[in-house]
């Protein structure tokens, strides 16, 4: 039987980019990976994921645990640990509150915090069996409460699969912007490990399956990233350009629509 990952696309291949200044701020610019966002990927966990490693299918992207982006994502996220119960996270034990993060490496930084992991996954990756429902303890919470996940769950883990990186530029007229880069998280997103994970999700045309494209399926979560009016401009376009058919379509999505029609 041949591996997952032999199905999934390569890492290159053409890709359309749009720029647009956000209505609200002239100071801050958005550059999107058209090509992604107009994407047919969706999370496929617990309906087809193979999980990042091999014989943890259950676990899908959970296995290495989730690292903080900084002390307010840890801060928010300890908010939310207060809130668990033993009926909703399998790993609850008393001292959760302050024993549920751990250091480790990744990528060329030696010393990042992240959630603990325990017998090869998140320690709020509620394994298959557990009687409140098998997945992560913090989605769980949100929906349960009524709120978005992207509330109670790390950054890192409710970002994914979109990656963004900010910077500051300074223009050749001397003013500077802000710009927020939205693209895709593939296996580079990670660093050289990304390479040897069992399967990666947005290279794979069996994740290339949603009803909508990406950008209205996150669009909370792209909201979250670059503000509503910037997202509303996102939208306009990414409307836009679907109507009239991209030039550079995502090789997955592809692949994805070529075998449903098959």
């Amino acid at each position: 039987m041949p591996r997952p990952r032999d199905a999934e696309v390569g890492l290159d291949f053409p890709r359309e980019w749009l720029e647009i200044t956000d209505p609200a701020d002239p100071e801050h610019v958005i550059k999107a990976d058209l090509t992604w966002l107009l994407s047919d990927w969706t999370c496929i966990y617990g309906a087809g994921c193979h999980g990042v490693v091999e014989g943890r299918a259950e676990t899908g992207c959970c296995s290495h645990g989730a690292f903080f982006t900084d002390d307010d994502d840890v801060a928010r996220v300890a908010s939310y640990v207060k809130r668990l119960t033993p009926a909703d996270w399998q790993f609850y034990r008393k001292s959760a509150p302050k024993h549920w993060t751990e250091r480790d490496s990744v990528g060329d930084e030696d010393d990042r915090l992240r959630t603990a992991v325990v017998d090869g996954a998140c320690l709020f990756h509620n394994r298959e069996g557990f009687p409140g429902g098998a997945g992560c303890a913090l989605h769980a919470l949100a929906l349960r409460e009524g709120r978005h996940p992207l509330e109670t769950k790390p950054d890192v883990c409710w970002q994914l699969p979109v990656r963004r990186e900010q910077e500051w530029v300074t223009r050749t007229d001397g003013s500077q912007v802000l710009v927020d880069t939205l693209g895709e998280f593939d296996r580079r997103g990670w660093g050289e490990g990304g390479h040897d994970l069992h399967w990666w999700c947005t290279s794979a045309p069996e994740a290339h399956v949603g009803a909508e494209p990406l950008y209205r399926t996150y669009a909370p979560e792209l909201i979250a990233l670059i503000g509503e009016s910037a997202y509303t401009e996102l939208a306009r376009l990414c409307d836009a350009r679907a109507a009239r058919g991209l030039i550079a379509p995502h090789p997955a999505t592809v692949e994805a629509t070529r075998a449903a029609g098959a």
